[in-house]
């Protein structure tokens, strides 16, 4: 539970500044010197800032740990933590997390993605793509040391992140797919692809 104090109960969720920026994106490591590499050879980022302790600062928690930052052109970082004796992670438990978890990092063209996927493959990554999303325009490929999936993107309309009205729509009818789902017995999937086939017959 979060506790307030009486000055921080006055100030309201609709007062607070939207944050200015992603700060960092942090994930666990097996390996802090491949990461490294990877990161600074394969990806062109600058390795900016190592930090090591023997207990997590936020929780107390007596986990020893080497924790690692790049930074990417807008000044926003990736940072990843190794910690002696973590085991590796289990299996995702459905093919969805493989592909839906992942970090999109964006260059300034459709060209630029292009020459990712000459570079990626060059250096004997498998790519997937380019794809193009009609909004966006990209390529997949894995980490190899921490079997991340990242994406390198470039925007194909200068309004794909600022549709928040329709977005709030689609939200709705999603929601409701899902009730409807509750209420009626009815697979949650099968609702989803009603819901995905009648916004994609209505919007044309």
């Amino acid at each position: 539970m979060v506790r307030t104090t009486p000055a921080a109960a006055t100030v309201g969720a609709a007062s607070a500044p939207t944050p200015r920026m992603l700060s960092h994106l942090a994930y666990v490591t097996p390996d802090a010197e491949a990461t490294v590499d990877f990161y600074t050879r394969v990806m062109g980022m600058e390795f900016v800032l190592a930090v090591m302790d023997d207990e997590v600062p936020s929780t107390g928690a007596p986990i020893p740990y080497f924790h690692i930052f790049f930074r990417l052109g807008d000044g926003s970082t990736l940072a990843f933590f190794e910690a002696p004796g973590v085991p590796p992670r289990p299996p995702a438990p459905h093919p969805a997390y493989d592909t839906f978890d992942h970090l999109a990092l964006q260059v300034d063209s459709t060209a630029e993605v292009d020459a990712w996927r000459d570079r990626l493959t060059g250096m004997g990554l498998e790519v997937l793509g380019p794809v193009d999303h009609k909004i966006i325009y990209s390529v997949y490929f894995r980490d190899p040391v921490n079997g991340l999936r990242l994406e390198i993107t470039t925007p194909l309309v200068p309004d794909w992140n600022d549709r928040s009205e329709s977005a709030r729509a689609a939200l709705a009818d999603w929601s409701q797919a899902k009730r409807r789902a509750r209420e009626n017995g009815t697979a949650s999937a099968e609702e989803a692809l009603a819901v995905i086939s009648a916004r994609r017959h209505r919007d044309g």
